[in-house]
């Protein structure tokens, strides 16, 4: 393994002949790391933390560090991360706490932008996008595939449904719908579905208009919500329904 002669690893610490420790790293004694993952300067990481591999984290972040809660008392919560995932400047992800779970996860393939916060015992999916300075309180979940604007916060126990898109600047209080398009102007609304993320993602035509459908059921028609979700479940296909399951289940009520 190739490890700086400044970089402090601890006894006990579990790193694959085929990462890289820069610089001034520092690395806990009860981190496992995957293969090929890469410190490049001044990152820390401690805690019970796991890492699979080919992750690359850039200079200052921190990962698997103790959660900004007050009654987080020392106990050995972890966190865990995917492969594949980038993991830019300044990012910090708190481990979990004991009462929220004892896990902060993150799944594969996602990109961390700067100064991202992911709190204690926060759930981010796969192939999802924070943005700079996103900031996900703790107990939040992000869906697969979810994109979180610059600047946004996420606020406690809330859910961002997968394929959703979240415009920079949104202060995010209740659950996001998954495949919508929100943002906040004055107030924060869902606009619609969120074609051009959803087109990129492969979504058919067929799809598409389904969802379409939904989405006029949801925003535009005249029906109360039980209304919508029993007409969205007459809709064909699976995107309707899982929708119509996002919404049934909420416990913080979605942006509409």
């Amino acid at each position: 393994m190739s490890v700086h002669a400044s970089a402090i690893v601890a006894p006990g610490a579990v790193i694959p002949d085929s990462c890289t420790i820069g610089p001034y790293c520092t690395v806990g004694p009860d981190v496992v790391l995957g293969e090929e993952c890469n410190l490049i300067s001044h990152v820390v990481v401690d805690g019970h933390t796991r890492l699979g591999a080919r992750n690359i984290i850039y200079p200052f972040a921190s990962v698997g560090v103790a959660p900004q809660d007050l009654k987080y008392n020392g106990e050995p919560t972890q966190t865990a991360i995917g492969d594949d995932n980038t993991i830019r400047e300044c990012v910090t992800i708190s481990r979990g706490t004991s009462k929220g779970g004892g896990l902060t996860r993150v799944g594969s393939h996602n990109l961390l932008m700067a100064y991202v916060h992911i709190g204690h015992d926060s759930h981010v999916g796969s192939h999802c996008i924070l943005a700079n300075a996103a900031t996900l309180a703790g107990h939040v979940t992000i869906e697969d595939y979810a994109s979180v604007g610059a600047f946004s916060p996420v606020h406690q126990f809330c859910t961002v449904g997968q394929y959703a898109f979240i415009g920079g600047g949104t202060i995010v209080t209740q659950d996001v719908m998954p495949y919508s398009l929100t943002s906040s102007r004055r107030e924060n609304k869902a606009f619609g579905m969120n074609k051009v993320g959803l087109t990129r993602r492969g979504f058919t035509p067929e799809r598409l208009n389904t969802l379409q459908k939904a989405f006029r059921l949801l925003l535009n028609s005249r029906m109360n919500t039980t209304q919508a979700l029993a007409r969205l479940r007459e809709l064909e296909g699976d995107d309707a329904k899982v929708l119509a399951d996002f919404i049934e289940r909420s416990q913080r009520g979605v942006i509409k």
